[in-house]
């Protein structure tokens, strides 16, 4: 765990949000023209004092162009994140994962999120998984 103390602030703020929302739309992640995710099974993270962040399955991403950094976080309400950085660019880190998240929101544990001010994500058309009435 390196020198961060992950310890969960769930059982202090029982009301904060952490909405983990599934979505059909094909999502990309792009840096530079270079591919690096494209899905259309990601998890859209609507978290409380945050804006939206986007979560891709790990199969659906092109790690030749990512490396692991040693960098760490702890979010009090996700867990130790670890960030990567995009072989082809300067920026010290573009994305970040949650290895082993907090039980609250365990469904986005190796999926990553890439900054969206470094990295252009964009969504695109979902399918409909319902039935019209």
């Amino acid at each position: 765990m390196g020198a961060h103390t992950v310890r969960s602030k769930w059982t202090e703020r029982p009301d904060y949000r952490v909405d983990v929302l599934a979505r059909t739309n094909v999502i990309t992640a792009t840096v530079g023209g270079v591919p690096l995710a494209r899905s259309a099974a990601c998890l859209i993270v609507d978290e409380q004092d945050h804006g939206l962040a986007v979560y891709f399955p790990p199969d659906s991403i092109d790690f030749s162009h990512l490396e692991e950094i040693g960098l760490r976080s702890v979010c009090p309400f996700k867990g130790e994140a670890v960030y990567w950085r995009a072989v082809e660019g300067d920026e010290e880190w573009v994305a970040w994962s949650y290895p082993d998240p907090f039980p609250e929101v365990a469904r986005i544990a190796g999926y990553l999120a890439f900054d969206q001010d470094k990295v252009t994500v964009s969504i695109g058309k979902g399918t409909y998984t319902g039935t019209h009435r």
